[in-house]
């Protein structure tokens, strides 16, 4: 009974911290119980909780902290056009213009209602609404 206490508060330290420290700790307390309830010993139920946990942390830790760095899903679509510069093919005000972004050519409009862009001025994607982009200063 104190293995599976064990395993729950090292599963419970784990969802509060979520750096997947105690994770292994929880895995081995379990196979600790295991042991324990096949009969072993309490040495030998100690030695399969520390090798285990011990293993589980060396093999499994590295792997969960490369998936914990790697960036956020790749943007598709016209997602993926905010952020990028473009260049003023028609001149941009309240009424409209155009720019050619990642090689096409896009309609647009300033985001703030006031600016005025001239042709072959570089201007960056805010938003896209439509099939409309909505540009700043560069």
């Amino acid at each position: 009974m104190i293995w599976i206490l064990l395993a729950v508060i090292f599963a419970a330290g784990e969802v509060v911290t979520l750096g997947f420290f105690l994770a292994p700790f929880a895995a081995g307390a379990l196979l600790g119980a295991a042991a324990d309830l096949a009969g072993a010993g309490a040495a030998v139920s100690i030695l399969v909780f520390l090798i285990s946990s011990g293993l589980f942390f060396g093999l499994l830790r590295p792997v969960a902290r490369r998936h914990l760095r790697t960036p956020a899903q790749l943007r598709t679509g016209t997602a993926a056009l905010v952020g990028k510069s473009a260049t003023v093919t028609t001149r941009i005000d309240a009424g409209g213009g155009a720019v050619k972004l990642e090689g096409e050519i896009w309609t647009a409009r300033p985001y703030d209602g006031d600016e005025v862009f001239e042709p072959g001025s570089r201007v960056h994607v805010i938003e896209i609404q439509g099939a409309t982009a909505l540009v700043s200063d560069a």
